[in-house]
């Protein structure tokens, strides 16, 4: 038997991918990819099936655009096959091209250099709310993996649920407190100021509850490494200079990018018209986890090789 061309392989999945779009319900069709197609072919197969390009190669990008189809472009940096998807949906969700609660069909390639040889059909609201240990384990801070987890759960929560039916923004520096609070002010009077160490542990349950009350005023919260409250309410004086952020981040973005790059905490910042969760570092962000119906799960990422 002839071995099967490249081009007559991506043909395949595309049919396959379309039909699986088509049982989805009219599901679009999103393409994770390091060389051009003939993408005339393929929007030509895919008639009636709406098709977002992703890829980190100015050439896929630009190939795509000349046939209008909608781009998410991608930074060039090393990493496996799954991180690279899920930050194209992110990055397609933040883009207005997808939506959270959505299902797409995923082309990508896992063995093959070029074109595509595997299809996924991804639920984002199932997708979006398996955030892995794995996510924060990369960041290069002292902080332990615990302490980060029980902010960026709250955090969550937060702009999940909002308070009281009304949307609520957040802000939290955790880690290297006493830079915080040197480069930091009352805003308002510091609610946990007086209470005991039990008392202002963030994994005490009565603590998250009043964070979630707290949140409703402006500030941030400062939180140790240890995941006890050093400070709520606080205004974060650091400046904001050699910054870049996206488009359409506030004021407490800002804030956040300009305390991560001057000192070792790591802030985690709440967008109260969105509910999205950022996670800063460095001065920029580092992981970003949108809002789902279903609240954040933590777990252990496995995979398995597609049945016969």
């Amino acid at each position: 038997m002839p071995p099967v061309s490249s081009q007559d392989r991506d043909l395949s999945l595309l049919t396959a991918a379309k039909r699986a779009a088509l049982d989805a319900g009219g599901a679009p069709v999103l393409a994770l990819l390091d060389v051009p197609p003939d993408f005339a072919a393929w929007t030509d197969l895919l008639k009636r099936t709406r098709l977002i390009v992703a890829s980190d190669r100015p050439v896929v990008q630009n190939a795509a655009r000349a046939v209008e189809l909608p781009v998410v472009a991608l930074q060039h940096e090393p990493q496996t096959r799954q991180t690279q998807l899920s930050q194209a949906l992110l990055e397609a969700i933040a883009d207005d091209l997808l939506a959270s609660g959505d299902t797409v069909v995923c082309l990508y390639s896992l063995f093959e250099k070029h074109g595509v040889d595997s299809l996924s059909v991804v639920s984002l609201a199932d997708h979006l709310s398996r955030l892995t240990s794995r996510d924060l384990r990369r960041l290069d801070t002292q902080v332990p993996l615990e302490t980060l987890r029980q902010v960026v759960d709250l955090a969550v929560e937060i702009g999940h649920e909002g308070r009281e039916g009304k949307k609520v923004g957040a802000l939290f520096a955790v880690g290297d407190h006493e830079r915080v609070m040197a480069l930091s002010h009352e805003q308002v009077h510091d609610p946990f100021r007086g209470y005991s160490r039990k008392d202002r542990l963030i994994r005490n349950p009565r603590v998250q509850e009043s964070i979630k009350e707290i949140a409703q005023m402006d500030g941030a919260f400062v939180v140790g490494s240890d995941g006890l409250m050093h400070g709520a309410g606080r205004n974060l004086n650091a400046p904001a200079e050699g910054l870049t952020l996206s488009k359409g981040l506030g004021a407490r973005h800002w804030a956040a990018a300009a305390m991560s790059k001057v000192t070792d905490a790591i802030l985690v910042a709440v967008s109260e018209s969105t509910g999205t969760v950022r996670v800063f570092q460095n001065g920029r962000v580092v992981l970003r986890i949108e809002p789902v119906e279903r609240g954040l799960r933590w777990s252990e990422l496995h995979t398995e090789p597609p049945s016969d």
